[in-house]
């Protein structure tokens, strides 16, 4: 009896092991692009015998492929055998779920898009079963454009604004609709039998920041988005920061200034209520603080930009009252965890040059003498267009779970998809 459970035992531990190499040389592959045999086994810390038994059987089974590359210099040799992944392996499918739009996209496995649909939708009056509906009948179209022979699609992400459970599997509340509590990834689970998550929009732009430049983008650092809504993905000893119970960081919805500016969640002084788009415009404007315009369009946001590098008035005011909430909220966090790289992402970060002079000063008074030790570590680079990142962060999100769920067990009756 003891030899049976021990035999058990080491065959178990061996099957983990299996998948743990498996899982080891697909990610080396993801991450180096086509690397050799003793590249992988150098970044794994693999035996090169043990890299030669895996990849042949990935290489048998479909997932990499063989590739091969001319020598770097200009010497006689033969050229180098690499492995790279093999993008009729598998597809994924990522949706974003922003204000008044709904985008989907398909990525096939080495993470190139293979097809992309973008639709206009008024999600701030669409009826709960409209807004569901909407994202069902997107995820169908571009399943049913794929050709016979195009590979299953074995993952679905769907990203959206707002507090997303810890589960990843429903939205708890978004600023974007007023219906609360949509179980999303169960919905889709259960029309088209492929797995699915949701996720946090911000998290998943940190997530794309980290496979875009790992070296800067790596231990800690920080992903701020300023747009509509003012929102945060936050990695921390190199692991994204989730909550108990949601899917982490509410940044734009910490108070500024108690009993402040109205913001889109129904309480006053967040720091959106500053600094999101609606903010900046209705200070610019002099509107009520009270008020909370609909959809501000990019296009106006770069106006008053110019308008204010132009000029001084309330549209400079504006920009300088929006970098002073983003600063003493980013003074306090740094207070907590240290300084660390901030990635300004959105169209905010096209008039950050109005934003930054305010902002770090709000840091200094708010960090202290940490922010005097610190400051030249706190560096921000900017991207004007959010929407590639999240989709980006849902894709290697969902790639990512196809490596290490279903191809690194080598069980291909798992795959499953559409």
């Amino acid at each position: 009896m003891g030899g049976q459970n021990e035999t058990m035992t080491v065959g178990i531990r061996h099957d983990d092991l299996r998948r743990r190499n498996r899982a080891m040389a697909i990610g080396a592959v993801r991450r180096a692009g086509q690397p050799s045999r003793t590249e992988i086994a150098a970044i794994t810390g693999l035996s090169h015998s043990t890299i030669s038994a895996i990849s042949a059987d990935l290489i048998q089974e479909g997932v990499l492929a063989e590739s091969r590359t001319e020598p770097a210099s200009l010497k006689r040799g033969r050229p180098q055998i690499g492995l790279a992944l093999n993008p009729d392996a598998a597809a994924v499918m990522t949706v974003v779920l922003s204000l008044n739009f709904l985008t989907a996209a398909v990525v096939d496995y080495t993470g190139q898009t293979a097809s992309q649909e973008q639709k206009k939708l008024d999600t701030l009056r669409a009826s709960r079963a409209d807004l569901i509906g909407e994202c069902i009948a997107i995820v169908r179209r571009q399943l049913e454009r794929r050709s016979a022979n195009a590979p299953g699609v074995r993952r679905i992400a769907l990203a959206i604004q707002g507090v997303t459970d810890s589960h990843a599997r429903a939205m708890l509340w978004s600023p974007i609709t007023p219906h609360t509590d949509i179980a999303f990834a169960d919905l889709l689970e259960r029309e088209f039998s492929i797995p699915a998550t949701i996720e946090n929009d911000c998290n998943m732009m940190a997530e794309a920041l980290r496979w875009r430049d790992p070296l800067r983008y790596r231990d800690d650092f920080i992903a701020v988005l300023l747009s509509h809504g003012i929102g945060m993905g936050i990695v921390l000893k190199g692991e994204l920061f989730t909550g108990t119970h949601s899917s982490g960081g509410e940044f734009g919805h910490m108070i500024h200034q108690p009993g402040g500016a109205l913001c889109r969640c129904g309480r006053h002084g967040c720091i959106e209520a500053y600094a999101g788009n609606y903010a900046i415009w209705r200070n610019a404007r002099g509107i009520s603080e009270n008020e909370v315009p609909d959809d501000i369009s990019d296009d106006e946001i770069r106006a008053l930009a110019e308008v204010a590098r132009a000029q001084d008035g309330p549209e400079r005011e504006a920009f300088r009252k929006a970098g002073e909430a983003l600063g003493y909220g980013l003074g306090s966090l740094f207070a907590l965890i240290d300084p660390a790289p901030v990635a300004m992402i959105g169209v905010g970060a096209s008039a950050f040059d109005l934003i930054e002079p305010a902002l770090r000063e709000a840091i200094s008074l708010t960090a202290g003498g940490q922010y005097s030790r610190y400051s030249r570590s706190i560096s921000f680079d900017t991207v004007a267009n959010e929407l590639p990142l999240i989709l980006e962060g849902c894709a290697m999100r969902a790639l990512t779970f196809v490596d290490q769920e279903i191809f690194a067990s080598g069980d291909a009756a798992r795959a499953g998809g559409a």
